[in-house]
């Protein structure tokens, strides 16, 4: 079983929660981070991204950025804009887009959970990625930004939930600049904190990555150092957990991750057509935009034209938690024999965009020349996540996006 615990959060004071909190490290560019950082000076932007706070041109894996993190990490604290609880407590982050909220429970999971497969994931992690969130953790000694989990939903835990939300008032309640809804409760009942706690321990048997592979896996990395240089460690120690949102699966939704492809690999768009007319079932749209409507339901915009694309029976295995991916689909029927685009982590021909910014975004990159050819996907669902996850399966690159983002900021886990 799941074992995840309250801790004693670093929090800011409400005046300044909103700008305070951010998006995650890895939604932005450096530049991108300036900017949204700018007249903020209590952004936690200031220690995610702290190169903005460096000379332009500075490597944004040197020493230099991760010292003046931890300068910055200390000055906030010093300034009273992050300030410990002091008592151990599981806090409740909720967050709002279209009319839909999802209620999540930020606790410390444990770093053996990952090692021992409690925590599943469905991602690969790359190495760089996340060596420099490693490194973060090491110099700043805690998990400044929150990983993104599930969990199969436990109705207990839902009341739990729904009692607080109804009868305390929210810590935090803001909307940010995208529009998004964000709310914060913190635990302070004793009782109640270790109610969640044994519902956890005896009513959660696995938790899932949902976003945030690489921050996790550093957390768990950083667990294993610590053990070995701490000669009188008994498991109980701070760094033996890291800090993690749990949303009830049957709250989240996947957005879809959709591709845009550079050229037509010396093919004609009739010749493209041809070549996809044995694996799917064509029907010309026109210049209206056309989303997918269900499982193997695809649709193409090319030259100035959607197309709606159903996959024949044989293109797919929907007894095999891989083969049944639109993602596998599109790459075994489309990229990889047609556009001979065969890798998608290292191909420069091919871009990925998220669902968020909408299908017009994919007609607009055909449209202005940068892209010639885009394929729209149906969302993958959780519990095909779910699926890959419990058999050990690693899906392949690109294929969920979650959203509203977690914002970073609103609770920080000290690790000593």
């Amino acid at each position: 079983m799941a074992i995840i615990k309250p801790f004693k959060g670093l929090r800011p004071p409400k005046a300044i929660s909103k700008d305070l909190a951010c998006l995650p490290y890895d939604v932005m560019n450096s530049e991108e981070a300036a900017v949204m950082a700018e007249g903020k000076e209590c952004s936690l932007l200031h220690i995610t991204k702290a190169e903005i706070d460096c000379p332009a041109g500075t490597d944004i894996h040197s020493e230099t950025v991760y010292t003046k993190a931890v300068d910055n990490f200390k000055m906030f604290q010093d300034k009273g804009w992050l300030v410990q609880d002091d008592k151990a407590k599981f806090y409740i982050y909720a967050q709002t887009m279209d009319g839909r909220t999802q209620y999540g429970i930020v606790g410390a999971a444990a770093c053996a959970d990952y090692h021992n497969g409690i925590i599943k994931k469905h991602e690969l992690t790359r190495p760089e990625k996340e060596d420099d969130r490693m490194i973060l953790t090491r110099y700043t000694n805690a998990n400044i930004e929150p990983v993104f989990f599930s969990y199969k939903a436990v109705p207990e835990i839902d009341a739990v939930v729904e009692n607080i939300v109804k009868t305390q008032e929210a810590d935090y309640d803001f909307v940010a600049e995208d529009g998004f809804g964000h709310h914060f409760w913190a635990i302070n009942d004793t009782d109640i904190n270790k109610k969640l706690e044994d519902l956890f321990n005896t009513k959660v048997p696995y938790t899932y990555v949902a976003d945030g592979h690489h921050r996790t896996a550093a957390a768990a990395r950083i667990g294993i150092e610590k053990q070995e240089q701490n000669p009188n460690h008994t498991g109980n120690e701070e760094y033996n957990f890291f800090m993690a949102v749990h949303f009830p699966d049957n709250q989240l939704k996947i957005i879809d991750y959709n591709r845009v492809v550079k050229d037509l690999n010396g093919l004609s768009e009739e010749e493209i057509l041809v070549k996809l007319s044995t694996s799917f079932e064509i029907e010309k749209i026109g210049a209206e935009i056309y989303k997918p409507a269900k499982l193997h339901e695809f649709s193409m915009y090319l030259a100035g034209d959607w197309y709606k694309l159903n996959a024949k029976e044989g293109t797919y295995d929907d007894k095999d938690p891989i083969g049944v991916l639109d993602v596998t689909i599109l790459s075994k029927q489309v990229l990889e024999p047609i556009f001979d685009i065969k890798d998608l982590r290292t191909s420069n021909r091919i871009d990925f965009v998220g669902g968020i910014r909408g299908l017009g975004e994919l007609s607009k990159r055909v449209d202005n020349g940068s892209m010639k050819v885009a394929f729209a996907l149906y969302a993958c669902s959780l519990q095909q996540l779910i699926d890959i996850a419990d058999t050990g399966n690693i899906m392949p690159p690109k294929t969920t996006w979650f959203e509203p983002k977690l914002r970073s900021g609103l609770v920080i886990h000290k690790l000593d």
